[in-house]
């Protein structure tokens, strides 16, 4: 569904992106890791339309480059910054985007987002009254509301209870079972392990490794005989353990 071929994006001397190609395939779940500066949020940013690549490709199965907004349209972008009006209600919100979006939604559909999302009960209060967890699953609603045929989330579930985390990965996974192709940046290890097909591991503008979970563990999990212990060992070992700014 979603093509990113020889991607690369510079901010003046800063390289953040380096000749990154990736694939998401309709159904698949792709998880893109790595340490803060590694480059995904441009990435992100080159594979939604919202930035263009200095060179490089990006296509969408069916409808080409989503700098172009009919191919934007089919995309359903969670952003990591909650992109919400406080002075909303939870249903005026999904109204507001789906009409930016063209879609004609009716209060049918209005409340069946919001059942899915866990806010059905919440639907006429205004989002300045929402926990962080339920402003976090609005914003995957408001992602949601046009049904895309990609869904791109950035940190998903970052700084939100358990309860909202595992009911956003269910979502996640339900998606795409549906057929929609899913992309998702992540700090979460345990995030990853349980919903991404396919994991990418990218640092300094470039993807250092690529496959399913089992394949990384086996190849980049364990230094000097020492057993792995997950994901987790897999990243610090392909990007180093020096802290980040």
């Amino acid at each position: 569904m979603l093509s990113l071929r020889s991607l690369r994006r510079a901010y003046g001397t800063l390289q953040a992106v380096d000749g990154v190609s990736l694939q998401v395939g309709r159904g698949e779940v792709v998880g893109l890791l790595g340490p803060n500066g590694a480059g995904k949020s441009t990435t992100v940013a080159m594979a939604t339309g919202l930035l263009r690549p200095d060179s490089g490709e990006v296509e969408l199965a069916g409808f080409g480059d989503p700098i172009n907004p009919h191919a934007r349209r089919q995309i359903g972008l969670a952003p990591q910054e909650l992109a919400l009006y406080s002075g909303l209600t939870a249903t005026e919100t999904l109204l507001f985007f789906s009409r930016l979006y063209g879609v004609a939604t009716r209060r049918d559909q209005l409340r069946t987002a919001l059942e899915e999302v866990g806010l059905s009960a919440r639907g006429h209060d205004r989002v300045g009254t929402f926990s962080g967890g339920m402003k976090r699953r609005l914003n995957l609603a408001v992602a949601l509301i046009h049904s895309p045929s990609l869904l791109v989330l950035d940190e998903p579930t970052a700084g939100v209870d358990p309860q909202s985390r595992a009911h956003v990965r269910e979502i996640i996974r339900s998606r795409a079972t549906a057929g929609c192709a899913v992309l998702v940046t992540t700090h979460d290890m345990e995030e990853a392990e349980k919903v991404c097909d396919m994991i990418a591991v990218m640092d300094h503008g470039v993807i250092l490794a690529h496959g399913t979970l089992s394949q990384l563990v086996a190849a980049h999990g364990s230094k000097a005989g020492a057993a792995s212990r997950g994901l987790e060992d897999v990243l610090l070992n392909l990007t180093g353990r020096s802290l980040r700014e």
